[in-house]
């Protein structure tokens, strides 16, 4: 049998644990079901990838520079110039692939700041060369949201035309697309990829207290928020401070965990602010280490999406610092819907209220949370098989091999 080529393409090896875990997910599944694939990727992090999961990796842009600013004349021309090389370069990689997948994260979304000449007109680049080579664009389980941008919509909203095969990770984005133009009519909407990872044992030094996990971000508010960024983020980093401090002061201790290294800068200023040994801060490098934090918890108030995912997948308690309607969604979906707080008006005191109700539903809401995993393991395992059905039709897995795979 000829080996498939598959291709994986987006920001990893970048630093987000959140996107690094759906690649992860992905390579799970290829590896269960089509161990004949040969599988490489065309990423924001090259060394990362290749060291972490054992493939060969390309980086994603010509130009090195690509995601610092550039104000000098040479470093604009040389971004300039990068952005016409890239189509050649992103035409040549996708040549030798029969099939390329996006796997999961935001692609068709701007909650968070982009501008339409970053990821949105490599991810334009990739889908376009996969229609004029005949390689299959996959977009699997992506999270998408309406864009104000009129260029960044444009790109995106075209990216998704020319792909062969889409899936979200919840209705909203569906619905989003819809809005733009695109034609949804066969794309279907599942759990996000990262809850394919396996989920970690519990576990805590006999004796000592569970720690309250607080997950923080590097967070300015989102892409039609740029004007008051800075005051976002004041509000957000002050609020959350006061309840790390309100918890170490009723002698929790607290766990600071992170989703992206830009996230780090957080971690200190509250390790700054709040200066007790109550409060720690994880070193994780992988969704995975974060999981094992989340696992051992009491309970977890996060704000990053796979944050999220990835308390709400090891089933322990679970509070968002919501952003986006997606996490609104994602938290709907696994019956904490009452358990959201805006991160762009965080109330340190609102914030204790819903955490000690939180603590309260806690055996309950446990129990809750290992029901909706076993429907998220079933609902993922249709994923599998539709991917594989559309991607690999002579040699898709069972549902039942797929069910193994997620459980």
């Amino acid at each position: 049998m000829t080996a498939v080529r598959v291709g994986v393409f987006g920001l990893l090896g970048s630093g987000n644990l959140g996107n690094d875990g759906s690649l992860e997910a992905l390579l799970g599944h290829l590896r269960a079901a089509h161990p004949e694939a040969s599988v490489d990727a065309l990423c924001g992090g090259p060394e990362a990838v290749t060291a972490r999961h054992r493939i060969p990796a390309t980086r994603l842009h010509w130009y090195r520079g690509e995601y610092r600013t550039a104000s000098r004349a040479g470093s604009i021309a040389a971004k300039g110039l990068g952005k016409v090389v890239d189509v050649f370069r992103t035409a040549a990689w996708v040549r030798r692939h029969d099939v390329v997948i996006v796997p999961g994260m935001g692609v068709l979304e701007a909650t968070l700041p982009l501008r339409p000449w970053g990821f949105p007109y490599s991810l334009f680049l990739l889908c376009a060369s996969g229609r004029l080579l005949g390689t299959r664009v996959a977009l699997v389980g992506v999270g998408a949201a309406p864009i104000e941008d009129r260029p960044t919509r444009a790109l995106v909203r075209w990216s998704a035309r020319l792909a062969a095969y889409r899936s979200y990770r919840d209705t909203l984005s569906r619905d989003a697309m819809r809005e733009m133009g695109v034609d949804t009519a066969r794309d279907e909407v599942h759990p996000d990829l990262a809850f394919a990872l396996p989920a970690p044992a519990a576990s805590a030094p006999p004796g000592s207290p569970r720690p309250v996990c607080v997950g923080v971000m590097a967070f300015h508010g989102g892409n039609d928020d740029r004007a008051r960024a800075e005051e976002i983020h004041g509000r957000y980093l002050e609020g959350t401070t006061r309840f790390v401090r309100a918890l170490v002061a009723d002698g929790r201790p607290v766990r600071l965990l992170t989703g992206d290294e830009a996230d780090r800068q957080v971690v200190d200023a509250i390790l700054d602010a709040v200066r007790s040994p109550l409060v720690t801060a994880a070193d994780a490098t992988s969704l995975a280490d974060l999981m094992a934090e989340m696992a051992a918890a009491d309970t977890v108030v996060a704000t990053r999406y796979h944050n999220l995912v990835g308390a709400l997948r090891v089933g322990t308690p679970t509070l968002a610092l919501s952003y986006a309607a997606k996490s609104d969604a994602l938290m709907a979906d696994m019956g904490l819907g009452a358990y959201c707080h805006p991160a762009r008006e965080v109330d340190a005191d609102r914030l204790l209220e819903q955490f000690r109700s939180l603590q309260a539903r806690s055996a309950e809401l446990r129990h809750t949370l290992a029901e909706r995993n076993l429907a998220v393991a079933r609902h993922l395992a249709g994923q599998f098989t539709a991917l594989s059905a559309a991607l690999f039709p002579s040699a898709g897995p069972t549902p039942a091999a797929a069910m193994r795979e997620v459980s």
